[in-house]
């Protein structure tokens, strides 16, 4: 693929063009289903068993009790991120989109990164809304810049943090001017790749390949086999970030982190390990943040309401359908130490 002038996605395919599947993931795929019912069942069980007179070992109970609470947290968003992905490729004619967002540079990814204003979805459902603008032919680089301030830059996000902590210590406008600044530096290091689209799963960089360029035809039938496709890529993944979630939260004592938060640097260190493991929504993550504040400072609970919505173990798994494991180290990379960067500069002005 070759990026347009207004750097768009180019170069593609008549719509009878089918992508190509990627060597090996079908039985991916079907490994991942095969986890996905596994934490299912083992959730049932934890339901049944709960008051019986031989419960679950202390460990596996507490296990599957967080991978089944990030799933139950988690899939309403995903549902809605991915009929807001559906809307927009179908439903959204390209001169409205033409005339609100610019055509290139750094207002555009600008733009992008508060469409979370108007579309108030977690990181979660953040994802198929993502590669729904892939495939109407965003670039890789507004895409991760959407994908990085969505979760943040949104009303819900912004009310639940003035909630929890007011204008306390600017923690506020820290979280909403750390997640602008990160989002949009991240989003323009992806812009200088030569090839951006090499930062793409290969399966997921046919499917854009092969995408129209135009607007097909939107009915409902079409909006459902989508929904399916789309559906069936992110759900497996969600059960497996789900499951690992759950296993490092009780593997990982979370009373080792917590111990460590005076100190400026480590504390700030520590809770961005916490917000990776915990997987919590950006939606409701400043009330857990709150119940932290006395134990750290004002810079690490900046660095965890950043970090968090933007990089976890649940939305790597998600994220994985659509990059390479190498560009999802480097956004981690880029992302952990913009948070640390603001973490370090609010302790430093409070």
């Amino acid at each position: 693929m070759s990026r347009a002038p207004s750097g768009q996605l180019s170069n593609r395919t008549s719509p009878a063009v089918s992508a190509p599947a990627e060597p090996g993931r079908r039985p991916f795929g079907r490994a991942l289903l095969v986890i996905a019912a596994v934490v299912v069942a083992a959730a049932a069980v934890r339901l049944v068993t709960i008051g019986a007179d031989t419960p679950l070992p202390s460990a596996l109970s507490d296990g599957i009790t967080l991978a089944a609470s990030v799933v139950i947290e988690s899939l309403p968003f995903v549902f809605l991120g991915v009929v807001i992905s559906i809307a927009v490729q179908l439903w959204v004619p390209t001169r409205i989109m033409d005339a609100v967002i610019p055509r290139r540079g750094v207002a555009r990814r600008a733009v992008l990164s508060l469409l979370g204003v108007v579309l108030p979805v977690c990181e979660c459902g953040n994802v198929p809304l993502a590669r729904g603008l892939m495939l109407r032919g965003f670039s890789v680089a507004d895409s991760v810049t959407f994908l990085l301030a969505a979760p943040i830059v949104n009303p819900v996000t912004l009310i639940t943090t003035y909630q929890a902590f007011g204008w306390d210590d600017g923690i506020l406008v820290s979280r909403l001017l750390g997640g602008f600044v990160i989002a949009n530096l991240v989003g323009w290091v992806v812009s200088l790749h030569p090839e951006p689209e090499r930062l793409l799963a290969p399966a997921w960089a046919a499917t854009c390949a092969a995408a129209p360029s135009a607007r097909q035809w939107a009915s409902l039938a079409r909006a459902a086999g989508m929904f399916r496709d789309e559906i069936s890529a992110m759900l497996p993944a969600l059960f497996f970030g789900a499951a690992i979630a759950g296993i490092i939260q009780v593997a990982m004592s979370r009373e080792t982190l917590t111990g460590i938060g005076g100190h400026p640097v480590v504390g700030i260190l520590a809770l961005m390990v916490l917000a990776f493991v915990i997987a919590i929504c950006s939606n409701v993550d400043a009330f857990f943040a709150l119940s932290l504040a006395s134990s750290f400072s004002p810079g690490a609970l900046v660095a965890f309401l950043v970090f968090g919505p933007m990089i976890d173990v649940k939305m790597l798994a998600m994220l994985s359908t659509t990059f390479r494991v190498r560009a999802l180290a480097g956004l981690t990379l880029l992302v952990a130490l913009g948070a640390v960067t603001i973490g370090l500069a609010v302790n430093l002005v409070v």
